[in-house]
């Protein structure tokens, strides 16, 4: 019974990925109808299930830092592609585009995927460890490129509006990716250590490492069911922008939705993680996404901007800043203990769904 239940696990799991990316081929050049996009949502559910399970054998095959940094730098990827392929195709929105995306998640996975990760895991235990010397790290470089890429145009008087010159957006872009470089060798070389928790009793779900041929697999469906996920997300943000424009909503909103779909395997993997008392994967899955986010993005944001002639608007505005601000000063508290509570996963989720509020009713 067990070993039937296993293969209809692993039958699912390799769907998931290519039932994803079918319905990205029938649906890429169409506006689907209204029972359509319900169909999409169901198979992109399956895809998400099925990107996260992929995610977890990789990560019991690496280690669970650099299982989470290939999930993360995958999504952003694969999201940046998407964003330059809207922007392509867009014309008002183009310009808006990238910062509304990169700080939606910012929130999404500074607040939501870390506030849900602490909830989850207090479930089981009061007082929750995980190793605040990468988080904080991660942390500190997170709010370095943000502020120099969405907070200093606001400030700059080399242009008009909350803008870069080109210079300055060419030495800004450098500097994110000096920042997630140094991000990428300290976690990957120089103090992998500082991103596990050896005190933290985790039930992994795997009793022994997969196999190499286990790992090549999911690494493929991995790529695929991520691709087909930022596809589907494609093909419905035109009947996601029919309803946010005929409600009166901003178009911000789209932006949060996309960002919602495009981060939804690594904020489902992190949840999982913190299930079984591995917060520390949450925050390294939450923070290695942000940054991974930001620092592709700005360079990328670059290059498109120039060739295609577009004023780039990356500067927040003053209710954005504000959330930033706010987010920076709890997450710091957050990681400058070894230990933290129910209580700071709460304080996360209030901005995470003031963030949500706020960006449906500015």
């Amino acid at each position: 019974m067990l070993t039937k239940a296993k293969t209809l696990i692993g039958l699912v799991n390799l769907a998931g990925p290519l039932s994803a990316a079918i319905t990205v081929v029938l649906f890429w050049n169409d506006k689907p109808d209204t029972l359509e996009v319900v169909f999409i949502n169901v198979v992109l559910i399956g895809g998400v299930l099925s990107a996260v399970h992929h995610a977890e054998v990789i990560a019991a095959y690496v280690g669970r830092a650099i299982g989470a940094l290939i999930l993360a730098l995958a999504v952003t990827v694969i999201e940046v592609g998407l964003i330059v392929a809207i922007m392509l195709s867009s014309d008002g929105a183009a310009s808006t585009l990238g910062r509304d995306t990169v700080f939606a998640a910012i929130m999404i996975t500074c607040n939501g995927i870390v506030g849900f990760s602490i909830v989850i895991a207090s479930l089981k235990n009061t007082t929750l460890s995980f190793n605040s010397e990468g988080s904080g790290a991660a942390l500190s470089a997170i709010t370095t490129i943000a502020t120099l890429s969405l907070v200093l145009p606001v400030f700059t008087r080399g242009s008009a509006g909350p803008t870069f010159t080109f210079p300055q957006l060419v030495f800004v872009s450098f500097a994110s990716l000096v920042v997630y470089g140094l991000f990428l060798y300290v976690l990957t070389v120089r103090n992998r250590e500082h991103f596990e928790d050896p005190d933290a009793v985790i039930t992994m779900p795997y009793a022994k490492s997969p196999s190499k041929r286990d790992f090549h697999r999911s690494i493929t469906l991995l790529l695929i069911a991520l691709v087909a996920i930022i596809g589907m997300a494609k093909v419905i943000s035109p009947s996601i922008e029919g309803v946010v424009v005929g409600a009166g909503l901003p178009i911000f909103v789209i932006a949060v939705v996309v960002a919602l779909v495009v981060l939804a395997p690594e904020s489902l993997a992190a949840m999982r993680a913190a299930s079984r008392g591995d917060l520390q994967t949450g925050f390294n899955l939450a923070y290695g996404s942000a940054l991974a986010s930001i620092g592709l993005t700005i360079p990328t944001l670059a290059i498109v901007s120039s060739i295609i002639d577009i004023n780039l608007i990356l500067g927040l505005s003053a209710t954005e800043l504000v959330l930033f601000v706010l987010t920076c000063v709890v997450s710091v508290v957050t990681v400058s203990s070894h230990r933290v509570t129910f209580f700071q996963g709460g304080l996360h989720l209030v901005i995470f769904f003031s963030f949500l509020f706020l960006a449906f009713a500015p």
